[in-house]
C-alpha cells in the first residue's frame, strides 16, 4: 500500500515537471517491485522518449521484455527495442545480449543470416573494445562452432561432396574469425592464440602470426591506459582524456571512435567530450549516418549546451538533410532551456545563416526569401518576449537581451541592401537599431555610413554623418573628422561651411563638459589625498602613543636608540608589508633586533663575533651614508628582500650571486642594526626596471631553510594602501585545498598523488615564516571538472597515517576591520593577560612586600558618597593594565624602600 502511494506521488511530480530524471528512475524501481508490468513498460517508454537510458536500465527492460515474449512470441517487438538500446550508447553487454537473443530465433526462415548480421554489426560497434571485445568474438565463434557440429556427418560415415562443401565452408568461417580477432589488440589475446593453435589442424599461417605480433605490440602500448582505467573510479574523465589523446596521435579512426564511445558511456553529461568527438567526426570521418547519429545523441545528453545544437544544424546542412528536418532540430534547440541569453542569439544566427544560403537572390521573390524575412522578423520578436516554462526550470524568468549591438538586425539590413537591393528596408532597420541605445556609439554610425556609401546615395550619407556628430559620445572627434573628409570629397562650399559649424559647436560643447568633469575629478582626488594624509597621520600618532604606553619592563634597563629612523627607504615601511598568494593573505612583520622589548629572532640566531660586529657596524655606517644620497636610490629598479635568517653570512655577496640571473645589479644593501647585526632584510637595486619582474619570480625560494620573501620596493608612508597581492574571497573552482598533510610531505610527492586526477598547473605547500610546513596545501588543476574529481577521490585519503581533508578552495571573506583604511581595535581596548617574570599568570602568589603595594587608581566616590575601597595591585600587574600605571624599575623600588 505504501509503495502504491509513493508511485502516485511520483507520478504527480512528473506531471508538473516531466524532466525530473531521478523521479523517472524511482518510479521504474517502484513499479518493478509491485510487478505492474503494463505500467512499468509505459514508464520506461516515457523516460526513453525524454532521456537516453543507461546500460543498466536498458538491460533490465530488455530482460523483462524477453521473459514476456516467452509467453507471447513477438520477437520483432524485442528486436525493435534492442535497436533502440544500441543507439543510446555503445555498450558491449547490450550487443552480446542482442546476439544471444537472436540465436533463439535461428530456426525461423533466414534466422542464421540474421544472427550473423547482428554479430557483424556488434563486431563493427564494439569488436575493438580492448577489455570487453573478446567476449563477443568468443560468442561469435561458439555460434559458428555450433553450426559446424550440425553440418558434420556422424562419426564413421563418409560425407558426400555436398556435405563436405558445407563442412569446409563452415571451417573456413571459424578460421576467418580467429584471424580477424588475432589481428586486433585485445586483452588476454595470448589465450586466443593458444586456442587457435590447438584448434587448427594445419597450424597457424605466417601471415596470421605476423598480424598477431603486430596487434600484441599495439596492445602493450595501450596496456598502461587500460590498467589506469581498471584501478580508477568512475567517471575516469582524466584517464579517458589521456587515452583519447594517445589514440588521436596514433590516428586509427576505428580505435579513436571506440575510445570516444567508451569515455562517453561514463561521461555522457560532459559537453566538452561530445564536442571533441563530433568535431573529430565532422572533420575526419565525414560518414553521414555516423556523424548525424552522434550529433543527435550529443544534444539528447546535453541539451543545455548551445554549441552542440549549432554544430548539429551545420552537420545537417553539410550532409544534405531536408529542410523540414533542419527546422525541427532548430525548434527543439529553442526549447532546450539555454542558460545565457547570448546562446539564443547564436542559435538564431546559425539558423538564419542556413536560411540565407538557401535563397536564390537572382529571383526577385521566392518562397525561400519570404521564409528568410519571416525568420528575421520572428527572431526580433523572440528577443523581446519572455521565455516561459523552460524545459529545465518551471519558474518564469525574463529573457535578458543578449544582442545589445543588434547584430541580427545589422545582418538583415546588409542582406536587404546587398542581395535584395532594398535600401529603404535597410534604412528602416538601422533607424530601429539606433533607437535601441546604440546612437551614442561612433562605430555604429560608421557602420551605417559605410552601408550608405556602398548601396545608398550621398544625401543619406551626409544625413547619417550629421546625426552621428550630434549623438556620438564615445569618439565624437573621429566622427567629426569623417564628416569633414566626406565634404572635402563630395560636398559643396555650403555643405563644407555647415559641416565646420556643426563640428566646431559640438567639439566646443564637448570640451566644456570635459573641463567640468576634469575639475570634479581633481576635487575628488584632492579630497582622497587629504583623507589619505589624515589616515597616515593618525597611524603615526597611534604608533607613537603605543611606544609611549609600552615603556620599559620591570627589572630591566632600556637604552633609547637615537637613530631609530635613519635606516634607508623608511625602515618602518620595510618592517611591515602585506602579501598574498591568491589563497590567503598574511601580514608579515620584519623581525627587529633581539631584546626583551623586540620580536623573537629566527631559529638559529647567534650573536656575531666581536670582529664581525665591527665590520658590520662599518658596513651599516657606510650604508647609512649612501642611503642619504637620493641619486643612489631608485624604487622602480629595486626589490625588497625579507624573512632572511639573521645568521646569514655575507648577505650582500650571497644575494648578489642569487639575483645576478635576473639582470645587472647596481647595488645590494643589507640592513644592519646599530650594533652591526644583520636584521634579516635588504634591498637589491638593478640597472634596469626590466629585471624587477624576474626578481619577483624568486619569491618564496628557500635560503638556509627559510622562505625568502621578494616584493616590489614601495614606501608605505607615501603609499599606505599599496598591496602586492589582493585578497581573493571568491571560490576558486579549479583549485583544491588540502589539510591534514604529514609535515614530511614534499611538493613532488603531492604532485605525484594528484596528477592521476587531472592536469596539474601548480602545487603550493603552506609554510610558516621559518619555512616549517603547516600541513596545508593548494593544488591548481587545469579545469573545474578535474578539481571536482580530485575532491571526490582524495577526501578522506590516508597519507602516511594521516587522514587528509580535501575541498574546493573557498577563502573566507575578509573581515572589514582588516581592510585598508579601517580602524582596527587597539590593544588598549582588548583585555590583556598579565604575565609574571616566567610567563605564568597573575593568579600566582605575589612576593612583593605588602607595604610596597600601591593603588592603581585614585580614590573615587561611589553612589552612597563613601570612598570606594581600592584593590591593591602588584608592580607586575600595574605595568600591564592597559598602560594606566608605569612599570617600576630598580630605582623605583629603591626609592620606595628608602621612603618607607
Amino acid at each position: 500500500m505504501q509503495e502504491e502511494h509513493e508511485s502516485i506521488s511520483i507520478c504527480l511530480i512528473l506531471s508538473i515537471n516531466a524532466f525530473d530524471y531521478n523521479c523517472h528512475v524511482d518510479l521504474i524501481k517502484l513499479l518493478k517491485q509491485e510487478g505492474e508490468l503494463f505500467r512499468l513498460r509505459k514508464a520506461r517508454q516515457k523516460m526513453s522518449e525524454l532521456f537516453p537510458l543507461t546500460e543498466e536500465i536498458w538491460l533490465d527492460w530488455l530482460k523483462d521484455e524477453i521473459r514476456l515474449t516467452e509467453e507471447e512470441p513477438n520477437r520483432e517487438k524485442v528486436y525493435d527495442l534492442f535497436e533502440r538500446a544500441t543507439k543510446d550508447y555503445i555498450c558491449p553487454d547490450i550487443w552480446l545480449e542482442y546476439a544471444q537473443y537472436s540465436i533463439g530465433g535461428m530456426g525461423s526462415p533466414g534466422g542464421i543470416d540474421k544472427v550473423r548480421s547482428i554479430f557483424e554489426r556488434a563486431m563493427t560497434a564494439v569488436g575493438l573494445h580492448m577489455t570487453k571485445g573478446q567476449m563477443l568474438w568468443e560468442a561469435y565463434r561458439e555460434f559458428e562452432n555450433a553450426i559446424l557440429s550440425t553440418v558434420q556427418p556422424p562419426p564413421g560415415r563418409i560425407p558426400n561432396p555436398e556435405e563436405q562443401e558445407l563442412v569446409n565452408t563452415q571451417v573456413e568461417r571459424i578460421h576467418t574469425l580467429f584471424r580477424r580477432q588475432l589481428a586486433i589488440p585485445l586483452m588476454e589475446m595470448e589465450t586466443t592464440y593458444a586456442e587457435y593453435e590447438e584448434w587448427s589442424e594445419q597450424g597457424v599461417a605466417d601471415t596470421v602470426v605476423h598480424q598477431y605480433k603486430k596487434a600484441l605490440q599495439q596492445m602493450e602500448k595501450c596496456r598502461a591506459f587500460e590498467e589506469s582505467l581498471l584501478v580508477s573510479e568512475p567517471p575516469k574523465l582524466a584517464e579517458y582524456q589521456a587515452y583519447i589523446d594517445f589514440e588521436l596521435k596514433e590516428g586509427d579512426p576505428p580505435r579513436i571512435q571506440i575510445i570516444f564511445e567508451r569515455a562517453l558511456a561514463e561521461n555522457c553529461l560532459v559537453p566538452d567530450m561530445w564536442t571533441k568527438f563530433t568535431t573529430y567526426l565532422d572533420r575526419q570521418l565525414k560518414i553521414k549516418d555516423l556523424v548525424l547519429s552522434t550529433h543527435e545523441r550529443a544534444v539528447r545528453n546535453c541539451p543545455w549546451t548551445m554549441g552542440l545544437w549549432k554544430s548539429y544544424l551545420l552537420a545537417l546542412e553539410r550532409h544534405g538533410a531536408d529542410h523540414q528536418t533542419v527546422s525541427d532540430v532548430f525548434e527543439k534547440a529553442l526549447n532546450a532551456g539555454f542558460i545565457q541569453a547570448t546562446d539564443y542569439v547564436e542559435i538564431w544566427q546559425a539558423y538564419l545563416d542556413y536560411l540565407r544560403r538557401r535563397v536564390d537572390f537572382s529571383k526577385e521573390s521566392s518562397k525561400e526569401l519570404e521564409e528568410l524575412r519571416s525568420a528575421f522578423s520572428r527572431s526580433l520578436d523572440y528577443m523581446k518576449q519572455d521565455v516561459e516554462e523552460s524545459q529545465w526550470i518551471s519558474l518564469r524568468f525574463v529573457f535578458v537581451v543578449g544582442d545589445p549591438s543588434c547584430i541580427i538586425m545589422q545582418i538583415w539590413a546588409k542582406i536587404e541592401a546587398l542581395h535584395c537591393k532594398n535600401i529603404q528596408k535597410a534604412r528602416e532597420l538601422w533607424d530601429s537599431i539606433m533607437t535601441k541605445g546604440n546612437a551614442k556609439y561612433a562605430n555604429m554610425w560608421l557602420e551605417y555610413y559605410n552601408l550608405e556609401r556602398s548601396y545608398g546615395d550621398p544625401v543619406h550619407c551626409r544625413k547619417a554623418l550629421h546625426r552621428a556628430v550630434q549623438c556620438t559620445s564615445d569618439y565624437p572627434e573621429h566622427v567629426c573628422e569623417v564628416l569633414l573628409t566626406f565634404e572635402r570629397v563630395e560636398g559643396s562650399l555650403e555643405d563644407w561651411d555647415l559641416a565646420v559649424q556643426k563640428t566646431e559647436t559640438r567639439l566646443n560643447r564637448l570640451n566644456e563638459q570635459r573641463a567640468k568633469a576634469a575639475e570634479k575629478e581633481a576635487n575628488l582626488a584632492r579630497q582622497e589625498e587629504e583623507r589619505s594624509e589624515q589616515r597616515r597621520k593618525a597611524k603615526a600618532d597611534k604608533k607613537a602613543q603605543k611606544k609611549v604606553q609600552k615603556g620599559t619592563r620591570a627589572g630591566e634597563k632600556r637604552k633609547a636608540e637615537q637613530d631609530d629612523y635613519q635606516d634607508a627607504w623608511n625602515e618602518d615601511s620595510a618592517s611591515k608589508r602585506h602579501r598574498g598568494n591568491g589563497d590567503q593573505t598574511t601580514e608579515e612583520h620584519m623581525e627587529t633586533e633581539t631584546g626583551l622589548f623586540g620580536r623573537n629572532a629566527p631559529p638559529g640566531y647567534k650573536p656575531a663575533p666581536p670582529g664581525a660586529k665591527k665590520a658590520q657596524q662599518g658596513a651599516a655606517a657606510t650604508q647609512s651614508q649612501n642611503d642619504d644620497r637620493p641619486e643612489l636610490r631608485n624604487d622602480n629598479n629595486s626589490v625588497f628582500i625579507s624573512n632572511l635568517t639573521y645568521t646569514l653570512e655575507e648577505p650582500e655577496a650571497q644575494l648578489r650571486t642569487m639575483f645576478e640571473t635576473c639582470g645587472p645589479i647596481k647595488q645590494v644593501r643589507p640592513v644592519f642594526s646599530n650594533k652591526g647585526n644583520f636584521k634579516g632584510y635588504c634591498y637589491v637595486q638593478f640597472e634596469s626596471p626590466v629585471s624587477v619582474p624576474e626578481a619577483l619570480k624568486l619569491d618564496r625560494r628557500e635560503v638556509e631553510g627559510r622562505p625568502m620573501f621578494v616584493s616590489p620596493c614601495v614606501d608605505k608612508n607615501k603609499n599606505p594602501d599599496f598591496k602586492v597581492f589582493k585578497y581573493n574571497t571568491s571560490m576558486e573552482k579549479h583549485k583544491i585545498f588540502i589539510s591534514g598533510l604529514p609535515f614530511s610531505c614534499t611538493k613532488e610527492q603531492l604532485e605525484e598523488i594528484c596528477k592521476s586526477h587531472g592536469t596539474i598547473k601548480d602545487v603550493r605547500l603552506v609554510t610558516y615564516r621559518s619555512g616549517k610546513p603547516k600541513g596545508l596545501a593548494y593544488v591548481e588543476f587545469a579545469n573545474e571538472t578535474q578539481a571536482s574529481q580530485a575532491v571526490l577521490k582524495m577526501d578522506g585519503m590516508d597519507l602516511e597515517n594521516n587522514k587528509i581533508s580535501v575541498a574546493i578552495s573557498n577563502p573566507p571573506r575578509r573581515n572589514m576591520m582588516d581592510k585598508p583604511g579601517s580602524s582596527k581595535p587597539t590593544t588598549d581596548m582588548m583585555p590583556r593577560q598579565v604575565y609574571g617574570s616566567r610567563g605564568r599568570g597573575r593568579t600566582q602568589l605575589s612576593l612583593l612586600p605588602r607595604s610596597l603595594h600601591r593603588q592603581s587608581a585614585p580614590v573615587s566616590k561611589v553612589e552612597n558618597g563613601t570612598a570606594a575601597e581600592q584593590i591593591p595591585a602588584t608592580a607586575g600587574a600595574s605595568a600591564d593594565t592597559a598602560g594606566e600605571t608605569k612599570a617600576l624599575s630598580n630605582s623605583d623600588f629603591a626609592r620606595m624602600l628608602l621612603n618607607k
